[in-house]
């Protein structure tokens, strides 16, 4: 029995208003999307215009790693792997061996890094085709590459005690080939040009949350359960 029709039915008014607006959000009248998936591309997209390192990063490695000589063994899971990974270093300058799962690597450290940044930066621009142009391969198996080749690089490194080296080279593999992978097929946004969606996505989800929150309330409390000590 319900003791206050009223509050019951004005809870449940509010529930069906949210039903209605919940359908609404899951139809794809958002830009061809629906409603979550139309946020989730909109705030990748402004998270990838904020995580923009490379230009930075080409200034320190400039700084820090030219003309430093490396003479390494890279370590990989494959011989098909390291003579997969072998052209990246001869793009960068480097001389590189296959021997077995290993990677004999000679050059300048400093031009290898440039040129895992120029290829970061252009999958972070979505430009596969230059990549594929330059290694004959899809652009994000070449930055999958780069990271393999970037991970033996530092195991190469801190076993030398080379950590400035290390640290440098596990800076570029972080913030520029994993986000360049990461988001590539995304958009860049900057924040300031959807401010006034981004601000109404959080106000609507606050009221839309307190909404649920007090249709619930009121149909509990109409149909008379109180909590009680």
């Amino acid at each position: 029995m319900i003791a206050n029709q009223k509050e019951f039915y004005g809870g449940a008014g509010l529930m069906a208003g949210f039903l209605i607006v919940l359908v609404l959000i899951f139809l794809p009248l958002y830009e061809g999307h629906n409603g979550l998936n139309f946020l989730d591309n909109l705030f990748n997209s402004i998270s990838k215009g904020s995580a923009y390192y490379i230009p930075g990063l080409k200034e320190n490695i400039a700084k820090s790693l030219s003309g430093k000589r490396l003479d390494l063994d890279v370590k990989f899971e494959s011989a098909a792997m390291a003579g997969q990974c072998r052209p990246l270093f001869e793009k960068g300058g480097a001389a590189a061996a296959v021997d077995g799962a290993k990677l004999k690597v000679s050059g300048d450290l400093g031009q290898i890094m440039a040129n895992c940044l120029d290829d970061a930066d252009a999958l972070y621009h979505n430009k596969s085709d230059v990549l594929e142009k330059k290694y004959g391969i899809k652009g994000r198996q070449t930055l999958y590459d780069w990271w393999v080749s970037l991970k033996g690089i530092q195991k190469s490194l801190d076993g030398n005690k080379q950590f400035d080296e290390s640290k440098a080279v596990y800076t570029v593999m972080t913030k520029a080939v994993e986000c360049s992978y990461n988001y590539f097929g995304i958009e860049a946004q900057n924040m300031s040009s959807r401010m006034g969606v981004v601000i109404f996505a959080l106000v609507f989800y606050v009221i839309y949350t307190l909404w649920y929150g007090y249709a619930i309330m009121f149909m509990f409390e109409g149909w008379g359960l109180k909590i009680s000590h």
